[in-house]
């Protein structure tokens, strides 16, 4: 049965218009609140910007979802708060006609919904405490360990729930431990990329359009859902960022794009009747390979020169490339070609 796709553009736009909404009334709250970053050593600004942008991406992932999940409901009990009718009430037909989603679509995103609850449950509730540990690395400056220890720990939460990697290997203790790692490897690779503006959120937005793209290729649908609403919501907070910067991701955004990408790769099952090959697992590599080979490069080089691996500098690829004589609007743009060239380059697996 194919999804209609009108409900996964409906899901990117609603996302990308609840950011934008929203991101004012975060700015201000920022402002208010002191949650600021301030001018200093390594950064370009030279006023105090609101550390906005993961609370903001963080409502329009909620918002959305809420409402879509609002409209379920009526749509199942026929607007009347009881029964099992589809579609049968004028309001909910009227709902019904405006999203599209004919009867069978409607079962199916409720029964896929219904079959892997837990594991949902478990992915959102990751999103908030990722984004919460993040916030109060704003707030607070977390030492590493604490930071680490936050993770660590949600990403086992993750993993607890259902959502793990296998890679055929039939060990249960493999899939946890090989989980957890690329949860906490693909968060600190983006929160390591959040060192110019647009370019971790860049990243991020086309990371989670390729996963949408493939999943819903796939049939993948729930998957699908999940990635447009990662995809508008960041492409909402796009114009916040990139040029010129009104408000920044902070912590809370850069670990929560981190996040969800990590689960948006773990997800979907690339190794399925239509992907006969196996190496096809491959496909997140590439998708991510940006994000990913910056943070090894980085983590390599100060350990050489026997600096701590978290300890930032001006060694990232964005940097070099400033350094080799592009703005760093330009050096952006370049990175984000690079990226979409590499997800283009998964669909040939």
């Amino acid at each position: 049965m194919t999804f209609p796709g009108n409900v996964y553009l409906l899901a990117a736009v609603s996302a990308c218009f609840t950011v934008l909404a929203s991101l004012p009334l975060w700015r201000r709250w920022c402002l208010r609140t002191g949650l600021v970053d301030d001018p200093g050593y390594r950064k370009i600004h030279d006023r105090p910007i609101p550390l906005a942008g993961g609370l903001a991406v963080m409502t329009g992932l909620l918002v959305p979802t809420l409402l879509a999940g609002l409209a379920l409901w009526w749509q199942r009990t026929g607007g009347n708060g009881g029964g099992s009718a589809v579609l049968t009430g004028p309001i909910s037909r009227d709902i019904g006609r405006f999203i599209h989603l004919d009867p069978n679509s409607a079962f199916l995103l409720q029964y896929g919904l219904g079959r892997r609850a837990i594991e949902l449950t478990g992915i959102f509730l990751g999103a908030f405490g990722m984004l919460w540990v993040g916030w109060l690395d704003d707030k607070h400056e977390l030492k590493p360990r604490a930071k680490f220890a936050g993770q660590l720990l949600i990403a086992a939460l993750v993993a607890a729930t259902g959502a793990r990697i296998t890679l055929f290997v039939p060990s249960i203790l493999f899939s946890y431990v090989i989980t957890i790692l690329w949860i906490l490897t693909v968060i600190n690779a983006f929160n390591f990329m959040d060192n110019m503006n647009g370019l971790c959120a860049g990243l991020g937005a086309i990371g989670a359009c390729h996963f949408a793209i493939l999943a819903a290729g796939d049939g993948q649908y729930l998957v699908a859902l999940i990635a447009f609403l990662t995809f508008g919501a960041l492409l909402g907070f796009l114009p916040y960022n990139f040029p010129q910067a009104r408000a920044f991701l902070g912590d809370a955004g850069s670990h929560l794009i981190g996040y969800l990408l990590a689960v948006l790769a773990i997800l979907p099952h690339f190794y399925s009747a239509r992907h006969l090959r196996r190496w096809a697992v491959l496909i997140p590599l590439l998708v991510l390979a940006i994000p990913l080979a910056d943070m090894v490069w980085v983590v390599l080089l100060r350990w050489r020169l026997g600096q701590p691996f978290y300890q930032g500098d001006t060694n990232h690829l964005s940097h070099r490339l400033v350094r080799r004589g592009l703005t760093r609007a330009q050096a952006v743009l370049v990175i984000w070609l690079a990226a979409e060239a590499l997800g283009i380059l998964a669909y040939l697996l």
